[in-house]
Parts: C-alpha cells; structure tokens; sequence
C-alpha cells in the first residue's frame, strides 16, 4: 500500500515537529549532496530551525564563503555587512527619532509643555489649528454627502409614493365602474323581472281570460246545447 498524503501545513505538535524537521533535514542535506556529486553541481544550503539553530551544507571543496561570493558576483546583489557599531549607531539614531516623535504627540495632547518657549508654543498652536480646520473640513464633507445621500433617497421614496398613489388611484376608479357597472346590470334585470312578473300574471288572470268548453261526449251533444256558448 502506497502512504497516505500529508497535509502541508505546521504540525502543533513540538515533539512529533522536531522529529520531523530531524528527518526533512537529513534527506534534504542528502538529497543536495546526491545533486552535487550526480550532476556536477555547486551548491551551498542554509537551515536555520525554529529555535533559531543554524544547519548548513556545501559540496567540497567549496565552502559557504565561496558560494556567497559567487552569488554576489553572479546575481549583482552585494550582501552588505555591519560591525557592531554601526548597529549601535542605528540604533541610537532609531531611538533618538523615537522619542521625538512620541514627545510631539505629547505635546499636541497638551502635555508636558511646561519646558516649551512661547514660539514652541504658538507652532503647536498653529499646527493644531490647521489639524482643526482639516478635521472640520472633512466633517463638513462627510455631512454633505450624507444629506445628498438623505436627500435622493427622499425623492425616490417621494416617487414610490407617487406611483403607489396612482395605481390605487386607478384601483379605486376601476371598483367604482364596476360598482356602477353591476348596479345598472342589476337594474336592468330588476326592471326585466318586473315586466316578466307582470306578463304572467296577465296570462293567468282568469278575469281577462274566456274560456271555451267544446262538449266531446256523445250524450252530451245536444241539437238543442249546440251554439250556447258557456261562459265562466
């Protein structure tokens, strides 16, 4: 069975890391040498582990001195080099600008100005003045663009509004029409039940009818009966 695939990523763990970095290391520094030795190569590798532990390897003859400097001459990047006390120098410079720089924000939170002259005092005001107008300047924009914003969305509301108000507009109109509509219908079949009703009972008004009786019985038809009409 082929191994599993390992996920890339930090292993949490601090020993189960150490021993892997042990066996990553190894092959690694194995593996330059094999490339060196196989194909003839130069190579110079550097590790440096999380405790800060340094590894490094090149092939012989050559050391890391050697393969620096070819880098150098090869790529035109020059790998600078400091003494201590030009670092010290650096330093005390970085520090120096610090303090300045946190002393001025001290003073323009109006603190520790007992040691300022009055022109120390007046360019701080000057330059807290201009910090004000800046700060207004931007209010004042912030505050305009929120009132157009206010603003267009006010009118698009005010255009829903309208056009909400035409649709039940027309909703209302076309009810009343319709009301209008079904009550003239409803009038039309009241007038024509009306008329109906009447008609029917003219039809069947035995006062405005005559009846006639034909006599179909044999005894009945008398010469004597025959041209009597009876009336009802």
């Amino acid at each position: 069975m082929g191994r599993g695939k390992i996920e890339i990523k930090r292993i949490e763990n601090t020993t189960n890391r150490q021993v892997t970095f042990s066996k990553r290391r190894g092959g690694l520094i194995k593996k330059a040498h094999e490339l060196a030795v196989l194909c003839d190569v130069q190579l110079g590798l550097i590790i440096f582990s999380s405790t800060g532990r340094m590894f490094e390897y090149t092939n012989p003859p050559l050391s890391m001195r050697q393969v620096i400097d070819r880098y150098e001459k090869t790529s035109g990047n020059r790998i600078q080099e400091y003494d201590n006390q030009q670092i010290y120098c650096e330093i005390t410079k970085l520090k120096y600008e610090n303090e300045k720089l946190e002393g001025s924000m001290r003073h323009l939170i109006g603190e520790d100005l007992d040691t300022l002259s009055l022109n120390d005092l007046h360019q701080i005001e000057q330059q807290l003045e201009i910090s004000v107008n800046k700060v207004r300047d931007r209010k004042n924009q912030l505050l305009h663009q929120q009132m157009q914003n206010l603003r267009r969305k006010g009118d698009i509301l005010e255009e829903q509004n309208n056009h909400l108000s035409r649709l039940l507009a027309e909703h209302q109109a076309t009810m009343e029409h319709k009301v209008v509509s079904d009550q003239r219908m409803l009038d039309h079949f009241g007038a024509f039940y009306q008329d109906e009703q009447a008609r029917n009972m003219l039809q069947f008004s035995p006062e405005l009818h005559e009846f006639r009786l034909q006599l179909s019985q044999p005894n009945l038809q008398d010469t004597n009966l025959q041209g009597h009409v009876l009336q009802l």
